[in-house]
């Protein structure tokens, strides 16, 4: 017969186990809204930068070409989410590069160049299938457009309809909370903000996080 304390190191006994368990299930009860919170957070945080970073390409190409540009805005197949390219314009005496004018650049054809250089600039184009899909995360955009354009010197063309604002939150009513929402402002000036879209009212005046 084996001595107790070699039993004893065979394993676990029945209340050690249930021990374990109910420490497991409080490190999880804990742990994953925590998680949750945090995965949400950097979604919605990538996300931002997907939607900044078109707005600012797209104010960089007009003031580096000297050209008028703009920012379009698709829907993706796969997430649901919003694909965006930038295309470019030379506009000449009798075409200013409206949004039908056939002057725009594409992805696969530069934009007719300017009549005093030789410019080649075709669009650049960001997919948003690697996003979550809409129902993990929530992109507002703030008007029907789904376009904005830019003059020469970086600024919002304010004679054509634009999209100038996401808000980004959680998909779904049950994930609410979990993260707090983001938003990305284009400013008239052509300036990219992102922002806290929540902080409203006279407590937060002096938010440097608050949306303009």
């Amino acid at each position: 017969m084996l001595p107790a304390s070699a039993a004893r190191q065979n394993g676990f006994t029945a209340l050690e186990a249930l021990v374990v368990v109910a420490i497991l299930g409080i490190l999880l009860a804990v742990g994953i809204p925590g998680m949750r919170g945090w995965l949400g957070g950097t979604t919605a945080t990538g996300a931002a930068e997907f939607y900044a970073e078109g707005f600012r390409l797209a104010r960089s190409q007009a003031r580096a070409n000297n050209s008028r540009s703009r920012l379009v805005f698709t829907e993706n197949a796969g997430s649901g989410q919003l694909d965006w390219q930038v295309d470019v314009c030379f506009p000449v005496p009798d075409d200013g590069c409206g949004a039908d004018s056939e002057r725009w650049s594409t992805v696969d054809e530069p934009a007719p160049g300017p009549e005093d250089g030789n410019v080649e600039t075709s669009s650049v184009f960001r997919s948003a299938a690697a996003l979550p899909r809409t129902t993990a995360l929530s992109v507002a955009p703030d008007s029907e457009a789904r376009s904005v354009y830019f003059t020469e010197l970086g600024w919002v063309d304010g004679g054509k309809p634009a999209l100038m604002r996401f808000d980004l939150g959680p998909g779904s009513a049950d994930a609410e909370n979990v993260f707090t929402p983001t938003a990305v402002v284009l400013t008239l000036a052509g300036a990219v903000v992102t922002c806290r879209p929540d902080l409203i009212g006279a407590a937060a005046a002096g938010d440097a996080r608050r949306c303009p």
